[in-house]
Parts: structure tokens; sequence; C-alpha cells
């Protein structure tokens, strides 16, 4: 993984994976540090990142890119309060006619079609096996799909889940 274009996708979505909903999902530090350096732009739950995330996400080594509704509201909201610099960010298509399988993501195709063969890790809290097994017969390259609990977050399990199918894609 010496380039940029090497490097496996990260596809990140913002509510649940790094906005949790537990009630004492709210971290510490992420309260003061959001309270004291950023406006809170009328969203409460930004209170509840942790401000680690971002050198974790970094330290994976993927190419990083927003696949969230919040769109490019995740660079200007989201980025700076977990210390990630200007992401990519996934241009959702306008809703049409759903031709889709029946309870397959609506973000599923889409970022099938982002990745275009390349290795990619999603995560997200509505991840479900349609979602898998549709990746599986449609996509080229390697694909995890990593589902979140959304009342916990990204933890530990999940960094863990996510470097040991990194350190086995590298291993191909």
């Amino acid at each position: 993984m010496t380039s940029a274009t090497e490097r496996p996708l990260l596809f990140l979505d913002v509510d649940g994976p790094l906005i949790p909903f537990g009630s004492s999902s709210c971290h510490p530090q992420t309260a003061a540090a959001g309270s004291s350096t950023f406006p809170d732009q009328g969203n409460p739950l930004l209170k509840r990142l942790d401000p680690g995330l971002g050198s974790r996400l970094m330290a994976l080594g993927c190419r990083l890119v927003w696949a969230t509704t919040w769109m490019e509201e995740a660079n200007e909201a989201v980025s700076p309060r977990i210390g990630l610099p200007r992401l990519p960010v996934v241009e959702w298509p306008p809703p049409c006619a759903d031709e889709s399988p029946r309870g397959l993501h609506w973000k599923t195709r889409h970022l099938v079609e982002w990745a275009d063969g390349r290795p990619f890790i999603w995560v997200d809290d509505e991840i479900s096996a349609i979602d898998r097994l549709w990746v599986d017969a449609s996509h080229l390259g390697p694909s995890l799909l990593h589902r979140v609990d959304p009342a916990k977050g990204l933890v530990d399990a999940d960094f863990s889940a996510l470097a040991d199918w990194l350190r086995s894609v590298m291993l191909r």
C-alpha cells in the first residue's frame, strides 16, 4: 500500500459509527473539546464525537471517504472535531425507482460502483446480510462490510476487526 490509488477505500458513515446513539455514549473529552473549540452548528449530537477517532481511522492506512447523508457537511462539522482532513464525499444519486433486491441498503449499489473493483471497507450501522451477499456477488475486489453497533459507535473491537481485515488483504 504505497500509493493512494493502491490503498483500500474506507467508506465511513457518521450517524451510528461516529455519533453513537446510546445514552451513555457521550465521550467526556468530546463535550469539553466541542464546546470550547467549535460552534455546535445547531446539532447537539456533535458533542458525542470522540476526538480520538480521527487519528485511529487515519492509522488504518485506508483512503477515507465520507459515505453519509451528511455529505459535504461531514467535512465542515465532523472532520475538524475528530482530527480528520477534508475527505472525498460520495455524492448520492437522486432517488428513483428502486430496482434493488428487497432489503438491499440504498447505499450499497452506489458504493460498489464508486469502489470500481478496488478493495474497500464500508463502516455503517445499517448493513445487513443482503448487502453482504449482494456485494460478494457484484464486486470483483475484496470488501468488508462492517456493521457498527449504533448505541456504542466505533469501539476497540471494531478497529481490531478493520485492522485484521486489512492485514489479510495485504497478504493476498
